[in-house]
């Protein structure tokens, strides 16, 4: 009686053990969104999260970059300047391998937006781009309305994205990598110059096509 009592609830505490093992396997993991969001309907509450707002920006080809260019894709944002000799370089060679990930999936782009627009001409964006192998229609160097560039900055990416601050190179930007779901809401900070940070985003951005 002993023994079959003892073989009963070995079996029961396999089966908790196993049952819990398949809970924690089958959960799915999902990125955080970012920003202000609120609480809209009175039976039934939908979420209204922060967006990405409308731009219209140039690129280093000379083509229009809209809300249009990213709709229904992932993408990673950030802003820099071609003459920054700072974190701009670091940044850069990490979004190098961005792309490389993924070279062959057009859901996936990056926006890098200047800072300096009054310097950063189109043809200048060109040379840059082309200077970190930038594939074309993958990766968007951008340029345009410097106060539409620091409002999206600070508006639509919660970054900052400032002129004068005192800096040696007169101008202050973040080096954050922003990553936008296909929904233009953000679903992620990385420190774009630390390798750890951009192999994550790397991960997550593979982790939110799954969504």
């Amino acid at each position: 009686m002993k023994k079959h009592f003892n073989l009963v609830y070995i079996l029961f505490i396999s089966q908790l053990i196993v049952g819990c093992i398949g809970h924690v396997n089958t959960e799915k993991l999902v990125l955080p969104v970012y920003g202000e969001k609120k609480a809209v309907g009175s039976e039934v509450r939908d979420t209204i999260y922060h967006t990405v707002g409308p731009f219209l920006f140039k690129n280093q080809f000379g083509e229009n970059v809209t809300e249009q260019t990213i709709k229904n894709k992932i993408y990673v944002a950030n802003f820099f300047f071609a003459t920054c000799q700072r974190i701009c370089p670091k940044m850069s060679k990490q979004l190098v391998n961005v792309q490389k990930a993924f070279a062959k999936d057009d859901s996936v782009l990056i926006l890098s937006h200047t800072v300096n627009p009054m310097h950063d001409t189109v043809e200048v964006l060109k040379g840059y781009a082309d200077s970190y192998g930038a594939i074309k229609n993958k990766w968007h160097f951008l340029t345009g309305s410097k106060k539409e560039i620091y409002d999206m900055a600070r508006y639509s990416y919660l970054v900052n994205a400032l002129e004068d601050d005192g800096s040696a190179e007169g101008f202050l930007h973040s080096e954050l990598f922003v990553l936008i779901d296909a929904k233009k809401r953000i679903r992620g900070f990385y420190d774009g110059t630390d390798n750890v940070a951009v192999n994550k985003l790397i991960a997550d951005i593979k982790l939110l096509k799954t969504e």
